[in-house]
């Protein structure tokens, strides 16, 4: 069995989601989201997140962790800021020692509802039927799950194998 946490990064809300994946089998484990407060010093939000995700990953102890990878949008202060928050989700594993499988939108969909541009209903409904019973807490943490199924299908047999095997050690 391998644990794997997908992770949506955003500034305000930080999306993560940590499934496990036993063969072709996929489970729920836990899902939540990050939150740091728009009024404070924009390192002081950092901080905040890299506490509360760090936090996340002492819980659930996760092998394996996947992010959604970065689109530019027309506000370059905006994208800048989604890159610092990105740069938190991707930190937070590499001090746990984990690589990090990074994945673009299109893909994450693709492998989850089977179209490159469903949206985030669809998103939501299949996570649901891909993982039984889960409760979603709200659309950053669905994302997040969303990852995670990607990576468990996408990650690559030497990712994987390198994962399963720090998990027995």
């Amino acid at each position: 069995m391998m644990r794997i946490i997908g992770i949506d990064p955003g500034l305000r809300n930080l999306g993560w989601g940590v499934i496990d994946v036993d063969g072709n089998r996929l489970s729920h484990v836990a899902n939540g989201v990050c939150q740091s407060q728009g009024d404070e010093p924009l390192a002081q939000r950092l901080l905040d997140l890299h506490q509360q995700l760090t936090q996340v990953f002492a819980t659930y102890q996760p092998v394996s962790a996947a992010i959604e990878q970065t689109f530019v949008n027309k506000d370059g202060a905006g994208t800048l800021k989604l890159g610092q928050a990105r740069g938190i989700a991707m930190l937070v594993p590499a001090q746990a020692g984990l690589p990090v499988g990074e994945y673009a939108p299109n893909k994450i969909k693709k492998t989850v509802v089977g179209a490159g541009h469903a949206d985030k209903q669809q998103v939501a409904h299949m996570v649901k039927v891909q993982l039984p019973g889960v409760v979603l807490n709200g659309p950053d943490a669905t994302d997040a799950l969303a990852i995670a199924i990607c990576h468990a299908h996408h990650g690559g047999a030497s990712s994987l194998a390198a994962a399963v095997e720090r998990a027995s050690a």
